[in-house]
């Protein structure tokens, strides 16, 4: 790729700018220009889209989003120390990189984009999963973006993919999995990286619904859930105790078995929860 845009390589970048990696903060960097452009595409076709990036560390991405023809790329990089090989970038893709120097979870980057927006990145290890929340969270729904790509370490996205009855299966899989539809669509060792991680990343592709899967309020299902996995090794009937009388009847008439632990517990079945409760007295 480093012939496509005619920047130079990644490793020669991070060595005129002597950027070596901060683990203090969360970054690891993704050097084949290969790789870079191939989780780009996963994004989908970006002609037409603005693309937020976040921490975009040299570029590697940035690059690939842009030589994949991201309309425009926001760039929100909170290491001062890549802002000028960022710099070049911008040069040689003049008008579609913006980069701001902040921390992403202080920054609305919603106001700086025009639709249709895809979120793409190689998140920080430190911050990424409060990221995730927050962008599947917001005030209003349907959300600003269409899609999220993201990488995360692999442990992680497995969370965000599971189903019910798996180990992996919990709080973050029912937040994602209500709202969106997701799956891992690459899967990357700690050697593609600089410095290597001690664990495997992978990429998790994730595509809005319009509205929840299933009908249930947000806040209650929150509460619901919380209250179920905080407590996972318990019956329901024990840990969710505390958010309704007369749970057990409340269970039955959902068409759970109050003995049932949380994590046997399918969404849609969480959802029918949900209404139960809020429709008052069993």
């Amino acid at each position: 790729m480093s012939t496509i845009d005619g920047l130079p390589p990644l490793r020669a970048v991070i060595a005129t700018h002597d950027l070596q990696a901060k683990k203090q903060l969360g970054q690891n960097f993704l050097l084949d220009l290969n790789l870079t452009a191939k989780i780009a595409r996963q994004a989908g076709d970006l002609s037409g889209c603005d693309v937020l990036e976040v921490g975009p560390g040299p570029g590697g991405l940035t690059r690939g989003l842009l030589a994949e023809g991201a309309r425009r790329v926001l760039a929100i990089e909170k290491d001062t120390r890549c802002l000028p090989a960022l710099a070049e970038i911008s040069e040689a893709y003049p008008g579609r990189l913006e980069v701001l120097n902040a921390d992403a979870l202080d920054i609305d980057a919603a106001r700086l984009l025009t639709p249709p927006i895809r979120v793409v990145a190689n998140l920080p290890y430190n911050v990424g999963t409060e990221l995730l929340i927050r962008w599947l969270t917001p005030a209003v729904w349907p959300p600003f973006w269409q899609s999220l790509t993201l990488m995360f370490q692999k442990e992680v996205a497995e969370r965000i993919v599971a189903r019910s009855g798996s180990k992996a299966y919990g709080r973050l899989a029912l937040l994602v999995q209500w709202r969106a539809e997701a799956k891992i669509v690459m899967t990357l060792p700690p050697e593609a990286f600089t410095p290597a991680p001690k664990v495997h990343s992978a990429v998790v592709h994730i595509t809005r619904r319009e509205a929840p899967l299933y009908p249930a309020d947000e806040k209650l299902l929150g509460r619901i859930i919380a209250a179920g996995f905080n407590q996972r090794r318990k019956m329901l009937r024990a840990s969710l105790r505390g958010v309704a009388p007369d749970m057990e009847e409340k269970l039955r008439a959902a068409g759970i078995e109050p003995t049932a632990r949380a994590e046997e517990i399918s969404l849609e079945a969480f959802c029918a929860l949900a209404r139960v409760i809020a429709d008052g007295p069993a």
